[in-house]
């Protein structure tokens, strides 16, 4: 007998009404066919930039718990207009926001963790026979206060909602088939892959690919959630996300990702003596400012002070800078940023059991006159930071060289706003 299936819609799926009442039959039918639904809205299109953008427009540095209240009902819109089409359509739908979901939160705002789904009101709806339909992307704080999950967060509340009711999946639907070995945008062959390990998405997710968001897939395997994400435009099969132990596929490469969206920081003139890097480093930690890839230059000299180079997003160099700025006063030091560089990763479980891969791509970017700024490894993964003009001859080079295109060609028409 089919079980519970959590369903989540991105911004696209839902961006106007023809797209939402789709959306809304997709559930129906999910249901009819013998499934209880939980289904999880993100806002409609660019209605959380607008949102953004309407808050700039009164307030230079909008306060983070009013950012938090006004963000939060972009989802709120979503969920209440697809629960009116399903009624439309003969069946039960209710709407519920993050907190009356039981989502609990810590009280970063902006940026909150989930900390427990307190599923109780959901259980009860799914037994009295009601589709539910879910605000993504926020919570309830433990101080009572709404708080959202930053950027993707609607991915995350999914993968949470289907971890705390004991869903069979969560389906993730989205403007894309899947997942691809690169962004079909720069490489029209890339290849739609079919199964995805767990440890090869957080890579993903972590060093550019926009399909799924990086928190989304640490839950999902932290709590044993098999993720499906496919196209909501069509019905064919999408790209499983699952553990090691259900595949035996460990292709050396999976695929090559890349981002724009970070930007990196140099500290100049940092003291020679211990500590100083946990200092730093403690100072954006606080600040709720991830840190991606770190080079710290030791000094030439006993009487020389070094230099400290990382990677953090380019949203947070604001937020950097002011937690940098007491400590640099202190410790006569200097911040500089560079928000132009580009970053080109390559991934694959494979990796873990073959040498030379690491020459292959810094020699295929050489041979491509890419010059490498900065290196950050992990065991299945290779990260480049290179000149931003240049991230997508990197990109087109590396799945070349790793021979990771598919058999078929993307065709323009096809949307691909949300991309790997």
């Amino acid at each position: 007998m089919p079980g519970t299936v959590v369903m989540k819609f991105g911004g696209t799926s839902v961006a106007d009404a023809s797209r939402l009442k789709r959306a809304a039959q997709r559930i129906v039918a999910k249901r009819e066919a013998g499934h209880r639904v939980v289904a999880v809205l993100s806002a409609r299109g660019k209605e959380t930039d607008r949102l953004i953008a309407d808050a700039h427009e009164v307030s230079p540095h909008p306060d983070p718990r009013e950012m938090d209240m006004l963000l939060s009902t972009g989802e709120r819109v979503s969920c209440a207009l697809c629960a009116m089409a399903i009624n439309d359509l003969g069946h039960r739908a209710i709407s519920l926001t993050g907190s009356q979901a039981g989502i609990v939160t810590d009280t970063s705002h902006t940026k909150a963790r989930i900390l427990e789904v307190r599923a109780d009101r959901i259980r009860s709806a799914l037994d009295e026979d009601h589709i539910v339909l879910v605000a993504g992307f926020q919570g309830v704080s433990t101080s009572k206060d709404v708080t959202t999950l930053g950027r993707g967060g609607s991915d995350t509340t999914a993968v949470a909602l289907a971890a705390a009711i004991g869903a069979e999946e969560c389906e993730i639907y989205t403007d894309v088939p899947g997942v691809f070995s690169a962004d079909p945008r720069i490489v029209p062959n890339a290849r739609k892959l079919d199964v995805v390990q767990f440890d090869e998405m957080l890579e993903m997710a972590a060093s550019g690919a926009g399909v799924l968001q990086l928190r989304s897939v640490e839950y999902a395997r932290n709590h044993g959630v098999r993720i499906h994400c496919r196209s909501s435009f069509d019905e064919s099969e999408g790209t499983k996300v699952v553990s090691e132990e259900e595949t035996m596929e460990n292709p050396l490469i999976t695929a090559v990702t890349h981002s724009r969206g970070e930007a990196r920081v140099t500290l100049v003139g940092v003291p020679d003596s211990p500590g100083v890097a946990g200092r730093v480093t403690t100072a954006l930690a606080d600040a709720n400012v991830h840190i991606d890839m770190i080079i710290h230059n030791e000094p030439e000299s006993a009487d020389a002070r070094a230099e400290m180079s990382f990677t953090i997003p380019r949203d947070d160099v604001p937020t950097a800078e002011a937690a940098l700025t007491p400590l640099c006063d202190e410790l006569g030091m200097e911040v500089k940023t560079d928000q132009t560089m580009g970053k080109v990763s390559i991934v694959g479980a494979g990796m873990k059991s073959h040498p030379g891969v690491a020459a292959k791509v810094f020699t295929t970017l050489g041979e491509n006159d890419i010059n490498i700024e900065m290196i950050s490894t992990s065991p299945i993964r290779i990260s480049c930071v290179v000149p931003g003009d240049k991230v997508e001859d990197a990109v087109r080079a590396l799945h070349s060289a790793f021979e990771l295109q598919g058999s078929d060609t993307i065709r323009p028409e096809q949307p691909f706003g949300e991309f790997v």
